[in-house]
């Protein structure tokens, strides 16, 4: 077979280079692996290429002539390692409802590379967010099931997340009130898990479920499909964050400001899903405060000043996390 060419590397991917030396080296050998597999594999590139925040996404054709797409994750990023393993777990627990996840054709662990099936492009965002959250816990409902390892403890990855934000010192562009509370919240809900721990998708927000065809809407969950997840064993209290501040355009026009926007989408969120709103929201505010901490931990690792686009990020996350105290 005729080698493939090395496909191209989005400009919005290559940006990653700004965040250190491993994401260059990697994007530097992305290109070659690309073109490897696509050759291993059969595969044919019969689109333009896209890229999520640490990945490639080539739509390809198989020598079968099925529609797919190969995903070429960072090598860096310990979230999503077992990816390929979640996927797997879930495709296999298929019920007369859908299984809820991306289907996965091949996987290659040690490159960090997925052969899944093509869904369209469409996601969520699409759908008005109350019966988008109907989709939303379906899905939790199918994806939320018992687990062990290969998968991380969530008690292990939150609890590294929460002393690399102590770490970080109280001097940096965050309240200090919010920075103790939030350290001391994210403590105690890890020291007392409410219930059996389950496998969370780990970023299961309105953009990343996609549809399978053109007749899904809110009210055929299972035309949906969740996918990029980065997979961890624990409290569901953790996974509606990113639901919450996820379609932010939205929050910000909100009628009546942003803050009694997140409020509202808070509690409408915790409704359709069935947790217990008290925790989400105090999972919410320890994320939007550690979503902050990392801004502030990937401009340090690079040796420079916060762009303005970083310090507006940080403003909105006190923002969010001052909008569920009130």
């Amino acid at each position: 077979m005729t080698p493939a060419s090395p496909p191209p590397v989005p400009a919005g991917l290559q940006e990653r280079r700004r965040l250190g030396p491993l994401w260059g080296s990697w994007l530097d050998r992305l290109p070659r692996l690309a073109a490897d597999l696509l050759g291993e594999w059969a595969l044919t590139v019969d689109g333009d290429p896209l890229h999520g925040w640490c990945s490639l996404v080539l739509p390809v054709r198989t020598a079968e002539g099925r529609d797919a797409v190969l995903k070429l994750s960072f090598d860096g990023d310990d979230e999503s390692l077992h990816e390929g393993q979640a996927l797997t777990l879930w495709n296999r627990a298929v019920n007369g409802d859908g299984d809820g996840a991306v289907r996965l054709l091949r996987a290659d662990p040690r490159r960090r590379c997925l052969l899944l099936e093509r869904l369209h492009l469409r996601d969520l965002t699409s759908v008005p967010v109350e019966k988008a959250g109907d989709v939303i816990a379906a899905l939790y409902r199918r994806l939320h099931r018992p687990a062990g390892p290969p998968f991380p403890a969530l008690t292990e990855v939150a609890g590294r997340w929460l002393d690399e934000f102590d770490a970080l010192g109280p001097d940096i562009p965050l309240p200090r009130g919010l920075r103790s509370q939030a350290l001391a919240l994210g403590r105690d809900l890890l020291v007392d898990p409410p219930g059996r721990p389950v496998l969370l998708h780990g970023d299961l927000h309105w953009e990343n479920v996609l549809a399978i065809d053109d007749d899904a809407d809110g009210s055929t969950p299972d035309r949906w499909r969740a996918i990029d997840p980065k997979p961890v064993v624990g409290d569901p209290h953790l996974e509606p964050a990113p639901l919450i501040w996820n379609r932010w355009r939205e929050l910000q026009r909100h009628r009546r400001g942003p803050r009694a926007a997140i409020r509202e989408r808070l509690e409408l969120v915790t409704d359709a899903i069935g947790l217990d709103r008290d925790r989400v929201r105090d999972w919410f505010l320890v994320r939007v405060m550690l979503t902050a901490s990392w801004t502030v931990t990937d401009a340090r690792q690079a040796s420079r000043a916060l762009t303005e686009s970083e310090q507006r990020a940080i403003t909105w996350c006190v923002t969010m996390a001052k909008a569920v105290q009130d």
